[in-house]
């Protein structure tokens, strides 16, 4: 009787790793590609991209969440806050005519819109309105 049990157990050893092998085989093919992330865009390399950041909703921590975002992605977030203003949705103004900027930081929003409104009081280059249906990336856990 233990006999049997043993080869029964080998069996059903046997018969998953033979199930689950092709599964693994893909799973790696798949790990040299990057995974999926919400956006790539990045501030271009050795140019200083002055951000405000603004809570536009009335989710909690929302605009300190997206200035880590831009900053991970090298925007220099030199000022954050809120609004009275609310919006649903998330806004990139472009205060210095730079509407190449506005469209990367637009992109490494995600799908944010883009608006021209020259300011030459403000000393940034985008102002970024967190709507309310902007989502964060998942944080890092640090233990």
């Amino acid at each position: 009787m233990l006999g049997a049990g043993i080869a029964a157990a080998a069996l059903l050893g046997a018969g998953l790793y033979v199930w689950l092998r092709p599964a693994r085989a893909a799973s790696a093919n798949s790990a040299s590609t990057p995974p999926r992330v919400a956006s790539t865009a990045r501030a271009p390399a050795g140019v200083r991209i002055r951000v405000e950041v603004l809570n536009a909703s009335v989710v909690r921590g929302l605009a300190r969440r997206a200035t880590m975002h831009l900053r991970d992605r090298g925007f220099d977030v030199v000022e954050s806050g809120g609004t009275g203003e609310r919006r649903d949705s998330t806004v990139v103004l472009d205060r210095t005519n730079h509407p190449e900027w506005a469209a990367l930081a637009a992109k490494a929003m995600g799908s944010a819109r883009v608006e021209s409104r020259p300011d030459t009081l403000r000393d940034v280059d985008l102002t970024v309105l967190v709507g309310a249906s902007w989502r964060p990336p998942a944080e890092p856990f640090y233990p």
